[in-house]
């Protein structure tokens, strides 16, 4: 039964350490492979806190683990791919004005820690800093196609959206598998598409996220069903 409580938090911890290898493969060059390891710790970002819930392994822990998480999943790792596909042209100066994307997304997750209101469950305060860093990941995906300019004033306002006061809806409490979760499978597959003619240099990590998530998906829906019929 312990062993069970601990799930949520190794599905974080996997989180974690997609944030650490997409650093490690943009300082390679790698900027695509680095783009997709955050699109996969945001699915498990998506997971952890919902299997806590189903399995009834909440705590602090993992509260605290999450953050801790996050930070580096969704801060640090794209703001290292922003810099190194585009703000290394301006040397010293791009590398400081990369920093700052977690700078911004550590107090955002600090006041959401903070905040008790009951409202946080139908809206956030300011953009969370999962959605920002996922944003800067497909800006990096598609940067091909989309001008430099674009991605600078996306990155400045995406820094300022998430201390902004700005209410932004949540969408914690619409069931599975609607809006969210379903654009992520979308986009999984997607992703997929793009990168199967570079199947030697793809991360190995996405065949096993993304076949665990549709399956955590399904699990939940059949459960869903399930549930209405016994009411």
């Amino acid at each position: 039964m312990r062993l069970v409580k601990t799930i949520p938090n190794m599905f974080t911890l996997g989180n974690l350490y997609c944030g650490f290898l997409s650093i490690g493969f943009a300082a390679s060059g790698q900027f695509k492979n680095a783009a997709i390891l955050i699109l996969i710790g945001m699915m498990l970002d998506s997971m952890d806190g919902r299997l806590a819930r189903m399995l009834n392994a909440d705590s602090v822990l993992g509260k605290e683990l999450d953050s801790l998480a996050d930070i580096v999943t969704f801060g640090v790792a794209p703001s290292f791919l922003v810099y190194y596909t585009y703000f290394y042209q301006f040397d010293l100066l791009g590398f400081f004005v990369a920093g700052l994307f977690p700078l911004f997304g550590a107090y955002r997750l600090a006041r959401f820690n903070i905040t008790t209101s009951k409202s946080t469950l139908n809206y956030f305060i300011g953009v969370p800093i999962t959605a920002a860093g996922g944003i800067l990941a497909l800006l990096t995906l598609f940067g091909d196609l989309i001008p430099n300019i674009v991605t600078t004033v996306i990155f400045t306002a995406l820094c300022f959206l998430m201390v902004s006061r700005i209410r932004i809806p949540s969408l914690k409490e619409v069931p599975l598998p609607k809006y969210g979760t379903i654009v992520t499978i979308f986009l999984g597959c997607l992703l997929y598409v793009i990168y199967k003619g570079t199947y030697d240099q793809f991360p190995y990590l996405i065949y096993i996220a993304t076949p665990l998530y549709v399956a955590y998906l399904a699990y939940r829906f059949i459960k869903g069903k399930n549930k209405k019929y016994v009411d």
